[in-house]
């Protein structure tokens, strides 16, 4: 399910999605990531403390009140298991992820009002534009990239970011708008994933074919909303770019790319993955690509062997990871999971451990909460014995994460279950 399908979908269920937006609507860290470097570097950090050890899987969370009692329930994949009672009712303690470092709701509108015409004007979401709209993505951008109050350049982003997660509303689901094949004859969106992930990346880093077959990759590249989606974002984002930077976003989408591939051999397999098989995949099947390009929308550019290097990527990776456990969380409130189709770590969880799924769900926020104690500990040397880009550009993975949990939290979905929350 993609993000789009996901911001209009419903939620599963009150005290299930009740439980996610308890998680998801605190700030508990601190907004400023190095706040004792300012413009030096020659200040080392204070190390923040490992997070406490957790107990060896599998691991039981006590749930809050009422969930986890509904007898059996479908995990994926046409597997059921007798979910365990929960034990005593717990508080739920909200994610450690700082606040969004502001909230310019003119300025997010700005950027659905470009996305919204982008969009019609080359056919993405055709009929489907009151959805694209509804998903507010111009507002995830504005939160995501609070260095920035340049409208055309977050509208930039957003296309790309609108770009990318339209693949898998065309591409990956089976009920996908467009889901034949060249000649016009139905086809599964399984087996027309690789070849269409091809032409996407031939969107993205053009080929250059012999004068007799150009034309009719050209044919191709203008009959698919998708492709025209990703042609035309990069144009946009090349008038702010260098070309190491478009080259960086293309290699992380690429890296997507075969995760999608993965993801859709687990469907056609009829298997749940291993959790660590999992997360292995939600690494690069995350919002990196939409983090790539922070300094872009920055308006600085980290170097290449800067981005590249083993440390940096570590925590650039550890970042995408743990924003992604949060669209988990924001996943397992909305999917309906008894077709077995949508993956979300919750989910895996429960099949793996034979936990219920607000087990599944406590323990997916531990994750996240471990993941952000490790970029923390490891972003803080780095911050003070890098370069100036360096230090904003992992700065901006803060603010970018923080961000994506307000947006996430801000959802008009939530509003009939996170009293206060204004219906955006």
């Amino acid at each position: 399910m993609s993000l789009l399908t996901r911001a209009a979908a419903p939620h599963t269920g009150t005290e299930l999605a009740a439980t996610v937006a308890a998680l998801l609507h605190d700030a508990t860290a601190p907004a400023e990531l190095f706040p004792r470097l300012g413009r030096s570097a020659s200040v080392v950090p204070q190390r923040i403390p490992a997070p406490t050890p957790t107990s060896p899987a599998p691991f039981r969370l006590p749930g809050p009140t009422g969930l986890g009692t509904s007898g059996l329930r479908p995990v994926g994949l046409g597997a059921t298991v007798a979910e365990p009672k929960p034990t005593a009712p717990q508080k739920i303690p909200a994610l450690y992820c700082p606040p969004p470092e502001r909230d310019d709701p003119a300025l997010a509108e700005a950027v659905n009002v470009g996305l919204l015409a982008w969009a019609a004007e080359i056919g993405l979401y055709e009929g489907r534009l009151d959805d694209l709209r509804k998903a507010d993505f111009g507002r995830l951008i504005m939160l995501a990239h609070p260095d920035c109050d340049d409208p055309d350049l977050l509208l930039a982003a957003a296309r790309c970011a609108v770009a990318e997660w339209s693949v898998d509303d065309y591409y990956c689901e089976e009920d996908a708008p467009g889901d034949t094949a060249p000649d016009g004859t139905p086809s599964s969106a399984a087996a027309e994933l690789g070849p269409r992930l091809e032409l996407a990346a031939a969107a993205m880093d053009p080929a250059h074919l012999p004068a007799r077959y150009a034309p009719r990759l050209e044919l191709a590249m203008q009959a698919d909303p998708i492709l025209r989606a990703f042609r035309t974002s990069f144009a946009h984002l090349a008038g702010y770019s260098s070309s190491a930077q478009l080259a960086r976003l293309r290699t992380e989408i690429a890296g997507w790319f075969i995760a999608l591939g993965a993801e859709a051999g687990w469907r056609a397999a009829g298997r749940m993955p291993p959790v660590w098989e999992y997360l292995t995949n939600r690494q690069p099947h995350s919002f990196l690509p939409c983090m790539a390009p922070i300094d872009v929308v920055g308006g600085y550019e980290l170097s290449a062997a800067g981005y590249t290097d083993p440390a940096v990527r570590r925590v650039v990776t550890t970042a995408a990871l743990a924003a992604q456990m949060v669209n988990d969380l924001y996943s397992m409130a909305r999917e309906d999971l008894s077709d077995g189709r949508e993956f979300n770590l919750p989910t895996v969880l429960a099949a793996e451990e034979n936990c219920t799924r607000a087990d599944a769900v406590l323990r997916t926020a531990q994750i996240h909460d471990e993941l952000m104690h490790r970029f923390e500990r490891e972003a803080a040397p780095l911050a003070a014995t890098g370069s100036p880009e360096l230090r904003r550009f992992l700065a901006g993975l803060w603010a970018w994460m923080g961000g994506n949990r307000a947006w996430h939290a801000g959802s008009r979905r939530y509003h009939d279950i996170a009293p206060g929350e204004d219906d955006r």
